[in-house]
Formats: structure tokens, C-alpha cells, sequence
């Protein structure tokens, strides 16, 4: 008898416990991001802050859209979205301003949103992605240009993200560069994306499945982030990055403490932990994240393979974020009419 009352006290004091840790839900991506925050960022913040963190994995797209939907009674406390996602999750009104501190300090200029209702937990490169070894096996020489990715060889090698995704959305507004147009001029991107359409041999909007189609080799050449080609080089695959003659976007992942959230300092101090070197520098390493907090220092290998300093920022494109926002809706629509189709 005595033994079974001291296991329920047992177990109600674990209940108990258990009912102290605060948990913190972070909506993030999948894939290899996925892999170094459950790894690397989230077990360090969990043992400073004695809190658990849940991670909801998702595009930008898909976590924008449960923001959205839980507006009234958020249940994700910290949302980490591609730059434009987070442009519209700011105009929402559905992120809070970022508590100052030293790590907020320390960010590059381009990396504070209006308001600072978000910060750029880092920067990548949206450019051209090849396989080496399928190139050099065909003897291709490889792509210099985004108008490259109409020449009829590619037929059925191309990998294009949809538009509901933010490489696919800058693949759109580089075409239109690259064809004498612009984000404030586009219908020449959609004729080049009509033009390059046969040689597309599948639209994703998910990271991981992009993965996937180079690993399979169903796909030899696609439009992808640096970090994203640098995670897959990493495990040995032979996929390299290109930055296109006429420029690469930058894209920024950003941060921001949802709006009416029950967990307000918690959620603060997880943005504020993306922030900090030893975490940039775990990013950098882990999934190919270009830092930007100004005080981060990288070995001479990792600065090599990521988007790092005022140099590596200012040879990028940046786009009109507030612009793009704006027209998406309308471009989708004349995406699926005319491009996915």
C-alpha cells in the first residue's frame, strides 16, 4: 500500500513538473534547416530557458497561411518564413516588434523589417543548382545565365519551384530581368516561363522533395537556394551553385514573435537566440545560412560556401519585398494560367 501511494505522488509530482515547463511552438522549415534546429538550436535554448520547444515543420506559404487562420488565438508562439511570407505576416499585423538588444544591434541594416516586427535570422543566394557529374557525363558546360534554363537540352532535367514559393517567385522576377523586363515590368518573365515550361520536369513547392529530385537524379539542373545546394553538397551528392551573370536574389529567413501569443517572453528570447553568433555560426554550418549579425566570424572553409559579410550581401539582388507582396496574388493566378499548367 505504502509503495503504491508513493508511486502516484511520484506520478503527480512528475505531472506537476511537467506542467512547469512552458513550451514554446517555433513554425519553421523542413528539410535540412528542419535537421539543425532540432539539433543543434533548439536542445541549447531548451537547456538555458528550462522550456520545451515544439517544432511545426512547413513552407513559408503553408506556415504563413496557419498564421493566418489562428490569428484570434495563435498556437505558434515564433514563425521563421522566407522574406516576402514575412513581409505579409508583418502587414497582417500578425508579428510583434523584436525586444532591442545586443544581438539586434548587430544586424546588418537589410536584415531589420519595417517596424522591427522581424529580424533576418540569415541570408542565401536564389541562383541556378547543377549536378556536376550528369554535366560532365553529357559533356554540358554549365549555366551562366537564368536564360540558360530554356535551352531545349534541358527538356524534362529542369527542376522550377512553384510561384508559391520563394525561389520559384524569383525565378519569375529574374526571367523578366534577364528579358529586358523587371518586378515593375513582368509579362516578359511570363513569356520566358512559357518558353522554358517543356523543359520543366516537375514544380515543388517543398525543399525537401527538391532534394529528393536531384538525389534521384530525376532532375539535372533547377532553380534553388545556395543554402539549400550547400546542405545536399555536403553529404557528398555533386550538386554545385551558380550565381547567374545577370545577378542572384538575396533571401533573407526571417523571425518574428507572433502576434497574441500566451509565451511573449519565451518567444522573445528564442528570436533573440537565432541571433546570436554561436547560433549563426551553427546555421552556417549546419545548413548554409549566410549570417547576419555583423559580429559572426567564420573559418575561411565555411565563409567559402555561404553568403557572408557587407560583400558577400551587397553583389545580391534585392527585390522590392513590399512590391512583390502586393502582386503575388495576381501573378499566381497567371502562373497556374499560363505557366504551371
Amino acid at each position: 500500500m505504502k509503495i503504491q501511494l508513493l508511486s502516484c505522488l511520484a506520478a503527480v509530482a512528475t505531472t506537476v513538473h511537467a506542467q512547469d515547463v512552458p513550451t514554446l511552438y517555433v513554425a519553421g522549415y523542413g528539410g535540412s534547416s528542419e535537421k539543425v534546429f532540432r539539433e543543434q538550436v533548439i536542445p541549447t535554448f531548451e537547456k538555458v530557458h528550462k522550456a520545451k520547444v515544439e517544432y511545426v515543420a512547413g513552407t513559408s506559404a503553408t506556415n504563413l497561411a496557419r498564421l493566418q487562420a489562428e490569428r484570434a488565438r495563435p498556437e505558434i508562439d515564433v514563425a521563421v518564413l522566407d522574406d516576402g511570407p514575412m513581409q505579409q505576416a508583418i502587414s497582417l499585423k500578425l508579428c510583434e516588434p523584436i525586444a532591442k538588444s545586443k544581438e539586434f544591434d548587430a544586424l546588418i541594416p537589410i536584415a531589420r523589417f519595417a517596424g522591427d516586427r522581424a529580424a533576418g535570422v540569415s541570408v542565401v543566394a536564389t541562383g541556378i543548382a547543377y549536378n556536376k557529374d550528369e554535366f560532365k557525363a553529357r559533356g554540358w558546360q554549365p549555366p551562366t545565365s537564368w536564360r540558360d534554363l530554356a535551352d531545349p537540352k534541358y527538356k524534362g532535367q529542369l527542376l522550377m519551384p512553384s510561384i508559391n514559393n520563394s525561389y520559384g517567385l524569383h525565378a519569375l522576377v529574374m526571367m523578366a530581368r534577364a528579358n529586358g523586363g523587371s518586378e515593375r515590368n513582368i509579362e516578359p518573365g511570363f513569356q520566358a516561363m512559357e518558353k522554358l515550361a517543356p523543359n520543366v520536369a516537375s514544380f515543388e513547392s517543398t525543399s525537401s522533395k527538391m532534394s529528393e529530385l536531384f538525389q534521384t537524379k530525376a532532375v539535372s539542373i533547377g532553380v534553388w537556394g545556395s543554402g539549400r545546394t550547400q546542405a545536399l553538397a555536403d553529404t557528398g551528392f555533386p550538386v554545385t551553385f551558380v550565381y547567374p551573370k545577370e545577378g542572384a536574389v538575396a533571401l533573407f529567413s526571417a523571425a518574428c514573435p507572433v502576434s497574441g501569443s500566451d509565451q511573449r517572453p519565451l518567444a522573445q528570447a528564442f528570436v533573440q537566440h537565432l541571433l546570436s553568433p554561436q547560433i549563426q555560426v551553427a546555421l552556417a554550418k549546419g545548413a548554409g545560412w549566410g549570417p547576419t549579425n555583423k559580429n559572426v566570424e567564420l573559418d575561411a572553409d565555411t565563409a567559402s560556401k555561404v553568403v557572408y559579410g557587407p560583400q558577400g550581401v551587397a553583389k545580391l539582388i534585392a527585390p522590392d519585398l513590399q512590391l512583390l507582396s502586393d502582386q503575388k496574388s495576381e501573378w499566381a493566378k497567371r502562373w497556374a494560367r499560363r505557366v504551371e499548367k
